[in-house]
């Protein structure tokens, strides 16, 4: 019961990350191929997704066999609490108003713009335009190998899922990008972004605690008790920033009518 549910919670995780990684990348990817070329942009990210893939099988499969489990959950405990709580504070923020959404249509006209100013497109392969699409995947994909290496190192045979979770998200995101060949605007990305902060929290919060030699209540499923408490604190947070910034707007009004 334990090991199905870390495999399936590290598979979820790594398919939600590398989703959400992945669409900013497609951002830029399909700037290049409208404008420099579709060879070059899928060259250039094909060449970073392989790259990133041996780093995948060089430096996180190994991992699990060189490093005391102990180790492993303390060390991989602190990755995730770190990027979980990293990545939940801007979905908080977002959703209160405090910080703004991500634009994929500005992002891509904006590129649209850059590549149509970087001079004359070459034959074959452009280089500017495989540059770009190339270093815009590897910069977003360690995001996503972070995510993969972290979670398929902190269990049994969880590399694997994580793995092919991250490998979907990966697939799904390019195919469906190129297919429409238009920014994918309507991807919920800040509730992505708040489901897997939410869940890299409460995972890591659990390893740790396993190094420690913590007893937690009901084992495996109180990561789950872990998420919803922290989804219910952030929800309250949430609703505490809007209350505070609509207090402020209101005074902020009625003192510019008096005046």
């Amino acid at each position: 019961m334990k090991t199905l549910i870390f495999t399936y919670y590290a598979a979820l995780s790594s398919f939600l990350g590398t989703s959400v990684e992945f669409v900013e990348a497609l951002t830029v990817i399909l700037a290049v191929g409208a404008v420099r070329g579709w060879r070059s942009a899928l060259i250039g990210a094909g060449a970073a997704l392989a790259i990133l893939a041996l780093l995948v099988f060089a430096i996180g499969a190994p991992l699990v066999h060189m490093i005391h489990i102990g180790w492993v959950q303390l060390i991989v405990g602190l990755f995730m609490l770190l990027f979980g709580i990293r990545w939940l504070r801007k979905a908080i923020l977002r959703y209160a108003g405090l910080k703004a959404l991500h634009d994929e249509q500005e992002s891509y006209e904006k590129e649209l713009q850059r590549q149509q100013n970087a001079g004359q497109i070459r034959r074959g392969i452009d280089s500017f335009g495989f540059i770009t699409s190339f270093s815009i995947t590897f910069l977003e994909g360690m995001e996503a190998i972070f995510i993969v290496i972290t979670l398929g190192t902190s269990g049994a045979n969880l590399m694997n899922a994580s793995v092919l979770g991250a490998s979907l998200g990966a697939v799904v995101v390019l195919v469906v990008g190129i297919i429409f060949r238009k920014p994918l605007i309507r991807v919920p990305e800040n509730t992505m972004k708040f489901i897997v902060g939410l869940m890299l929290t409460s995972f890591g919060a659990f390893w740790v605690g396993e190094a420690f030699s913590v007893e937690w209540p009901q084992a495996d499923l109180s990561i789950v008790y872990m998420a919803i408490t922290l989804l219910l604190f952030s929800w309250m947070i949430i609703r505490h920033c809007k209350s505070r910034m609509n207090r402020s707007a209101s005074i902020s009004q009625r003192k510019s009518e008096a005046i």
